[in-house]
Order: C-alpha cells, then structure tokens, then sequence
C-alpha cells in the first residue's frame, strides 16, 4: 500500500493533482478542499489510499491520516464506493461526518450527491459505531482560498458530476455570502450552500 506521496506539486487539475516522487509524476485524485491547498511548483505531503479494480489503480489523496482514515471506514458501509466516500469528504470533514453520524443527521448526509433520504438512513445505521465520535468543536466546513473561490467552487461542482450551468447557477447563488465573509472565502463552506441550492432546485 502507498500510504503516502511527498514531492512538488506538477500539476492541478479540478478533482486531481500530480505529485513528483523520485522524477515520477503520480496522479492523485483529491477533494476540492485538497486541492486548494496546493500550490504548483511548491512541495506537498499527501496521506494517500490506492483502490484496487480489475481495469484500473487509482490513488486517493488527502490532506491529513484522519482523512484517509475516514474514507476507508466510509467504504466498509454497503453501497459506499471510493467515488461516493471521495464525495462525503467533499462536503464535509470527517469531523463534520462524526458528527453527522452521531447525532443521526439525515439532512447533513443528503446534502452530499448520490444520497438520498432512503441512503442517509440507510448509512446512518450501518456507520453509527464505525466512525467514532466527533474530535473537535470546530465547523469543519472548508479551507481558506487565497484567490479564484469562484473558479474552485465550479471545478468542484463539475466533478461531483453536475452539468456546466448547475454549476454556474449555484456559484451565482452563493455569490452575496462569499462577498460578505471576512478575509478569504471558503470553498468547502461555500460548496456546502452551493449544494444545498442545488438539492431545493431539483
């Protein structure tokens, strides 16, 4: 198992990035809120988890062990895949989740695409006494995007799987709040409203 992949960032794109590793491009697919804290050209240390198919090797990418941690114990529930476990922590951290499971809050997971209603309940039961109790007190609800929230916010969209004008509705939508934070917008905040929009609209 590649536990973890440290080198300069070589290149970015919306749901993946590649890390050099001895002269050795590996490509990595990571969560928005990932992403936004690497930099091209500038080192990075990514926990890492490789999923194992029959046609493919595809490495996940984290930002810290707790989030590995936490999609690996996403994928014991049924019905739960890489791609579906990638989406949670998308949404939410694996704090936001804890607590989430803990407190049995259905809305918290069907606010994450590919979940609905029957699905929530469904996770709630079956992940109650895997995930543990929440660590923190914090929101857990994104990192700070220096610039291009706009952009980021899109890209994320996009790979969750919505189509072009979704995304630039939902970005329209969440515009106001983005503008009247202090300091610099939070992608994983504002992609939380932008799905919740999203969710009202269908």
């Amino acid at each position: 198992m590649i536990a973890f992949v440290s080198g300069p960032v070589a290149a970015l794109a919306p749901d993946s990035a590649v890390v050099e590793v001895g002269g050795i491009g590996i490509s990595v697919q990571c969560t928005p809120g990932t992403l936004a804290a690497l930099r091209m050209g500038q080192p990075a240390r990514l926990a890492t988890s490789l999923v194992v198919r029959e046609d493919s090797l595809t490495l996940y990418g984290f930002a810290d062990d707790d989030e590995r941690g936490t999609f690996v114990l996403l994928q014991t529930a049924s019905g739960v895949g890489p791609r579906l476990a990638q989406a949670m922590l998308a949404v939410h951290t694996p704090d936001a989740l804890r607590r989430a499971i803990a407190t049995g809050d259905e809305k918290a997971l069907t606010a994450v695409p590919g979940i609905g209603k029957r699905g929530a309940q469904k996770l709630l039961l079956e992940l109650k006494d895997r995930l543990g109790e929440p660590l923190g007190t914090g929101t857990g609800i994104g990192t700070p995007v220096s610039t291009g929230w706009r952009e980021q916010l899109h890209a994320a969209l996009i790979g969750l799987g919505y189509a072009t004008r979704e995304a630039e509705e939902a970005v329209s939508a969440v515009a106001p709040q983005a503008e009247a934070e202090e300091g610099a917008p939070q992608v994983g905040r504002l992609l939380k409203a932008a799905l919740q929009t999203l969710n009202r609209a269908r």
